[in-house]
């Protein structure tokens, strides 16, 4: 039997004593010992009775159990549906509405929580950030040897939530072929090989963390440093052990407004990745000037993976993301005729390869909107090709917020202020900030006659949202900026409180 992701990525380690991962303050992992783990995991799976297919919802913190799941899940023909630490439980409840997992694990805080609105038959186990919980409890006792369960390259291996403008988020269905591909492209392309060490600091609920760091690594044989999250001095600590670090532009703005980030300090590196958000060319080049070193930005997206980077070999260019990856066309057409557009000329990103995901989780009229005949998937980013090739993101042709690597979509937030008492309408916009990249900025017009408080309704607002989702500020406007045709102009605001006060 032969199961095309998990063999690929972690079934030729068998055996290997080498550290695989190392938690901070923790024991190194080797690759046997991961492998051990992921095996005994499955049995748990298999023991509750899950079969080829069914879907794994997952909202722990993150810890090496946690990163073993998507091994396990793998390993036994699952599909995993990562879900953000910071959603509350009125954003789960969609999620495992839509998804319809068999087992959904959660941090034990949440489990009285999440049980009411299990689905029906849904199992739930629990799993914190010590590695503690029932889940663990039940691998402690599971058999370590487990046969991978057979999966081909168009097989399922995981759901991951995006969202449009229109507030319902959509799943997005990655195989198991979308991120092998991709994973071997990146290795290629970057250079990655058992002697790299990464510094891990990245979610690993999204594209980034999971699917590009994690998959890369297990792909080329490097170890990883694996930290819970980004703290500055634990960062700097394990710098001088690590060969490379992907991060998001927060990282390395946070890195730079340290003195202990020093040219010596980062001079044994071999490779800097940022992504998930732009990157401003004021830091590309005040971190040149302190390190010596040029970021490489990249672009993709939760249904394509990686499209696009800049070279390991050659210019990295600030402000542009680059040359497609192996593999993978892109072409830039007109939002109103559809046709290919000469270099140089705006308009949306279209991306074919064997990267692009194979559509939305039952939603086939979604599908079929964003998916061209040719096979060429619509980002709905804008972009521009210049002269020598390299690809620019100018803007979005949907009104996504990026902020510290998050994607935040106004539709849910503003429906949400819509509800409001006092509240006539919204709009929500993303403003350019210094270290996340955009931050969110609410307008709100009043109810005839009503003057709300921008605090209350913020503090009404704060508990139904992840807290990255919260506007930095909600200002009262007496009408918003419309066209003739009544749409409301969000490039006014943005230009309105660009520099707002935080």
């Amino acid at each position: 039997m032969t199961n095309h992701l998990f063999d690929t990525l972690f079934g030729y380690h068998t055996g290997s004593a080498k550290t695989f991962v190392t938690p901070l303050g923790g024991d190194a992992l080797s690759h046997e010992a991961f492998l051990a783990l992921s095996a005994r995991m499955a049995n748990v799976f298999d023991a509750q009775g899950l079969q080829k297919g069914d879907r794994v919802a997952v909202q722990v913190s993150k810890s090496v159990p946690a990163l073993v799941i998507y091994a396990a899940c793998l390993r036994a023909g699952l599909v995993l549906l990562p879900l953000n630490t910071a959603y509350t439980v009125t954003e789960i409840a969609y999620f495992l509405g839509d998804a319809e997992p068999a087992l959904v694990i959660c941090d034990p805080s949440k489990a009285n929580g999440l049980t009411p609105i299990l689905p029906k038959g849904a199992a739930l186990v629990t799993l914190d950030s010590a590695g503690a919980g029932s889940l663990m409890e039940a691998v402690a006792q599971a058999d370590d040897q487990h046969e991978p369960l057979d999966c081909g390259p168009d097989d399922l291996a995981a759901i991951l939530y995006t969202s449009g403008t229109t507030g319902r988020s959509k799943g997005a269905m990655l195989s198991h072929d979308n991120l092998l591909s991709n994973a071997r492209a990146l290795t290629e392309l970057w250079q990655f090989s058992a002697d790299d060490v990464l510094l891990h600091a990245l979610p690993i609920f999204h594209t980034h963390g999971l699917f590009v760091a994690v998959n890369v690594c297990a792909l080329s044989g490097a170890s990883i440093l694996f930290h819970p999250g980004f703290n500055l001095d634990d960062i700097l600590a394990d710098l001088p052990k690590a060969t490379s670090l992907m991060g998001v532009p927060t990282f390395y703005t946070r890195l730079l407004d340290d003195p202990r980030f020093t040219r010596s300090l980062s001079q044994h590196m071999r490779l800097f990745v940022s992504g998930s958000a732009p990157l401003l060319a004021e830091t590309h080049e005040r971190f040149e000037q302190r390190t010596g070193h040029r970021i490489l930005e990249r672009y993709g997206m939760t249904e394509t993976n990686m499209n696009v980077s800049n070279p390991y070999v050659g210019e990295r260019r600030a402000g542009t993301v680059g040359f497609p990856l192996a593999g993978v066309d892109l072409r830039i057409t007109s939002s109103s005729t559809g046709a290919t557009l000469p270099d140089g000329e705006i308009g949306i990103i279209e991306v074919r390869g064997p990267n692009v995901f194979k559509g939305y989780w039952r939603m086939p009229e979604k599908t079929a909107e964003d998916m061209r005949g040719d096979g060429f998937f619509n980002t709905g980013d804008l972009g521009r090709i210049d002269a020598d090739g390299y690809l620019s993101i100018v803007g979005r042709q949907k009104d996504l917020i990026i902020s510290g690597g998050y994607n935040i979509y106004p539709k849910e937030i503003e429906v949400l202020l819509d509800d409001l008492p006092g509240v006539l309408e919204s709009a929500v916009v993303g403003i350019p900030d210094p270290d996340f990249g955009e931050a969110v900025i609410a307008t709100v017009v009043p109810e005839p006659g009503a003057t709300p408080d921008p605090d209350a309704l913020m503090a009404l607002l704060r508990p139904q949202l992840a807290r990255f989702k919260h506007p930095r500020a909600i200002h009262i406007l007496e009408e918003l900026p419309r066209n003739t045709m009544g749409k409301v102009q969000k490039n006014l605001l943005r230009d309105a409180f660009a520099v707002a006060p935080a």
